[in-house]
């Protein structure tokens, strides 16, 4: 090929890569860092948006009852990472309604005047990862990139961006970005009684998992932190209730009137979890708050 083709063809690509340029989505602009401590990234018109949060949860550490060991190794591995020190990814797993979510909202507060920020990432923008990696590997502040209630069904893009991120990819992610995820599965991903059938038996009693089972479990190992959380028990449940009643500003006598119906209210729901416990007592302070002095059963 002579140097006239190479030229043209040159020219020719160059003109294919600026249509290309053009249709695709640019990469998300930088908000206005000053007007929030926590983030929502969204997609508008095909590019992707930082959003600040004008109301962020007011919930504390203090807030948070019965779960002192898992409230302990978060808040350890979060002080860790806005003092610039090594740090890990944390997976925090368990029964629905027992603190996750507001354990990380927590710890937003607890460490945003240290430079603490959060962005909340919606699973399927996770493919977004790499461009958020960017546009923060530059700033100041420390940020934990939150997913809510994460699982992934086979084959969604999502889950191999958030795989390369966490490890082994040259797009890694940067020193001040962690990624906190709850989720009510271990592993993320759905598991089959099919997938036992993939184990092997050695012949010294060894069992080891098949490759469906590795690549079920590769995701949630990449997190260095796991946190579990479990059911409450009844004695649990009702501290809580009794916790969040006093941030309500009931007196001791009201609350421990309070417990069968606070019980009555779990078994309706089907679970005596913290989130239940939180709800039970929005609706009794508001009732009483309405009825007056006298109140309800009062």
């Amino acid at each position: 090929m002579d140097l006239i083709h190479l030229g043209a063809l040159l020219e020719r690509a160059e003109r294919v890569l600026a249509r290309l340029e053009a249709v695709l989505p640019p990469p998300p602009s930088p908000p206005d860092w000053a007007a929030s401590i926590a983030f929502r990234y969204r997609k508008r018109a095909g590019s992707g948006v930082l959003e600040p949060v004008r109301h962020v949860a007011t919930v504390r550490l203090a807030d948070l009852q019965e779960i002192d060991a898992q409230k302990e190794r978060l808040a350890r591995n979060t002080a860790q990472f806005v003092q610039g020190v090594a740090a890990n990814n944390v997976l925090l797993t368990g029964a629905r309604g027992t603190g996750k979510s507001s354990l990380i909202k927590a710890c937003l507060n607890e460490y945003a005047a240290q430079g603490l920020r959060l962005i909340e990432v919606d699973k399927a923008d996770l493919v977004d990862l790499p461009d958020l990696i960017d546009l923060v590997a530059e700033r100041p502040e420390r940020f934990i990139v939150f997913c809510d209630d994460l699982s992934f069904d086979e084959g969604e893009p999502g889950y191999k961006a958030l795989k390369s991120v966490l490890d082994g990819s040259v797009a890694q992610a940067s020193d001040n970005l962690l990624v906190y995820a709850t989720s009510n599965r271990r592993h993320l991903l759905p598991e089959y009684m099919k997938d036992n059938l993939s184990y092997q038996h050695t012949e010294d009693g060894e069992v080891h998992p098949g490759e469906v089972v590795e690549e079920k479990i590769s995701l949630s190992e990449r997190f260095g932190l796991w946190i579990s959380f479990y059911p409450f028990s009844q004695a649990e449940y009702l501290a809580i209730v009794a916790q969040w009643l006093r941030h309500h500003g009931l007196d001791e006598a009201r609350i421990a009137a309070a417990q069968p119906e606070a019980l009555v209210f779990a078994l309706e729901r089907g679970s005596r979890s913290g989130r239940v416990a939180y709800q039970f007592a929005r609706d009794l302070a508001g009732r009483l708050a309405t009825a007056g002095p006298g109140g309800p059963h009062g």
